[in-house]
């Protein structure tokens, strides 16, 4: 088949990024395929920098919300592009309702709520045979009983053009290269290492005359507020100040990163960047950051992971005893080897 796809994305911002795995496997099984999103309005400038996606098309709905009308307008929009197959990512029924409504011929994805009849190739999953998420995105580039392949590192990329324009509108330094920290995780408290933490880092980077750049939207401002408060001055917080388009185009100027395991950490591997990935509740094994230049660190207590949004015990053990320390040693010998 060299015909159209539409991918239907998922509603997270690393589920997202990961989605750019299965759209380099249909460009390499499918010789001039042409391939769409349909992603929530959010999502749109990360679709628009991945490389292989040749429109991505806004969803106009609200997570959880039927829409039924509006379901039949985007659906009547897109039967007009004579899509060849959908590829339904998130495993909702409402998700596969516009696939459905637009009479696409093939409807794949995995088997889901209430979803007979709306998909047509319909896949079933054993996660402890594959247990990363992109390698399930993968499967669906394929047809049904093919091998597992092992999925590719996604990619994003962005432009100097892009980055300088970003940093002169915020005032930031062109050189050298920052050490962007992203102290959030929208998931809950027990993915993010502690801000004392993330501040004794950034006042030894400081110290060492490295800038820092704190990123994350308007509700990681609290946080990124205490960083600055405990490490001093001379740290730049952009929290709340920049949108997701802004914080792709500055990750990709950085010369590391020190992330939880969120969006962010998933945006900078994709742009290549070094990165220091910290895991709490969450599992490497499950969504890892997929870059070769990535490095996960985690303090593996026997309650680990646990995959909550608050400590269950209440100590929250493996997230404070990662020590900055550790965390700096292995950044410098991170910054020293690209260097």
């Amino acid at each position: 088949m060299n015909g159209n796809i539409l991918i239907v994305g998922p509603s997270w911002v690393g589920d997202m990024v990961m989605a750019q795995a299965l759209v380099q496997l249909l460009e390499i099984r499918h010789t001039g395929v042409r391939v769409d999103i349909l992603a929530p309005a959010w999502a749109l400038p990360l679709v628009n920098r991945m490389p292989g996606v040749s429109d991505a098309i806004a969803s106009p709905f609200r997570h959880g919300e039927l829409a039924w009308a509006r379901r039949r307008t985007v659906a009547k929009s897109l039967a007009s592009r004579h899509y060849d197959q959908a590829i339904v990512l998130p495993n909702s029924a409402k998700s596969a309702l516009v696939p459905f409504l637009a009479r696409i011929p093939r409807r794949t994805g995995f088997r889901g709520e209430f979803r007979f009849g709306l998909l047509n190739d319909v896949r079933r999953l054993d996660p402890e045979w594959v247990p990363r998420l992109v390698d399930r995105f993968a499967m669906l580039a394929f047809d049904r009983g093919a091998p597992v392949p092992t999925a590719p590192e996604p990619r994003l990329v962005s432009s100097t053009t892009r980055s300088k324009a970003v940093m002169s509108r915020l005032g930031l330094p062109g050189s050298p290269a920052p050490v962007c920290l992203c102290p959030g995780a929208e998931y809950g408290p027990a993915k993010r290492w502690p801000a004392r933490h993330y501040a004794r880092l950034a006042a030894a980077l400081r110290e060492a005359g490295r800038p820092v750049w704190l990123l994350g939207s308007g509700k990681d401002r609290p946080v990124t507020d205490e960083i600055c408060e405990l490490a001093g001055p001379g740290i730049e917080n952009l929290a709340g100040r920049t949108s997701l388009e802004d914080a792709v185009d500055l990750l990709a100027v950085a010369g590391a990163v020190v992330t939880n395991d969120s969006g962010l950490m998933h945006v900078a591997a994709a742009l290549e960047r070094p990165v220091i990935a910290l895991y709490g509740s969450s599992s490497p094994e499950y969504t890892p950051p997929l870059s070769r230049r990535a490095k996960v660190l985690r303090n593996p207590v026997p309650c680990s992971p646990c995959f909550a949004r608050e400590c269950p015990l209440d100590h929250f053990r493996c997230l404070t005893d990662l020590a900055p320390d550790t965390v700096l040693e292995t950044l410098q010998t991170m910054l020293d080897d690209d260097r």
